[in-house]
């Protein structure tokens, strides 16, 4: 269950998508969901694939994306993490995953995870990259809490391009752009960066986009071309 965008790219780097879609298969019966749940950011992140394909082109990258919700599975946890298949999401409780039979478990970690997890590793060691960057969104209000950060610069214990790309956004300040935010190491979102990147001793972040940001095609594309542009020219600085 892996979709791969601009296969052929050339340039090293590697983009990545986790939570590029809200597709739930029809064995799950909408895990109990309405359609409007489904359509939310519990269920996927909104904007993130079209953003990732738009960089994905101009930087002539191979980019690698999940094909089911993140409620399914979520692909950005390893399998032994209790939000691997979330009991809830946000203050939201997902019917289809309150107690999953141990069987049942393992099955979506086959068919899901684990496809996604060999796709990665063959990328990471047939091409040989030096930079993994994954895309994600964030809801702009979070348990009524509005938040101001506009794009989140999240790193684990490998801070070589997060430091690079941080100095070069100082040189366009037009987004409110900060460390670890709106999420952090600590909050276990960054299973993809020390399973894949690190190892290798690839440089890696991951970069969250305020999803009221990235709403429409244009802003996709105006998106794109800001973090591709600063991409590229961190990747310079280190």
């Amino acid at each position: 269950m892996v979709k791969v965008f601009n296969s052929e790219g050339q340039a090293p780097i590697l983009l990545v998508c986790e939570h590029a879609t809200n597709f739930i298969p029809a064995l799950f019966k909408d895990l109990g969901l309405t359609p409007t749940q489904l359509q939310s950011h519990i269920a996927w992140d909104p904007g993130a694939i079209e953003t990732a394909e738009a960089m994905a082109e101009i930087l002539d990258a191979p980019l690698i994306s999940a094909t089911v919700s993140r409620l399914i599975y979520d692909c950005n946890r390893p399998p032994d993490s209790a939000t691997a298949m979330p009991l809830t999401s946000e203050n939201q409780i997902i019917p289809g995953n309150v107690d999953l039979a141990e069987t049942s478990k393992q099955q979506r970690v086959t068919n899901y995870y684990r496809p996604f997890e060999a796709a990665l590793s063959e990328r990471v060691v047939l091409m040989g990259m030096p930079l993994m960057i994954t895309v994600h969104s964030f809801t702009p209000v979070f348990l009524g809490e509005h938040r101001q950060v506009e794009i989140g610069v999240l790193h684990d214990e490998d801070s070589r391009f997060a430091d690079a790309f941080l100095q070069q956004t100082l040189t366009d300040s037009r987004f409110n752009i900060q460390r670890n935010q709106p999420y952090a190491p600590t909050d276990g979102v960054t299973h993809t960066l020390t399973h894949h990147a690190l190892p290798h001793g690839l440089a890696n972040v991951m970069l969250e986009i305020r999803n009221d940001l990235i709403a429409s095609p244009l802003q996709q594309q105006e998106m794109a071309a800001y973090l591709a542009k600063h991409i590229v020219l961190a990747l310079e600085r280190i």
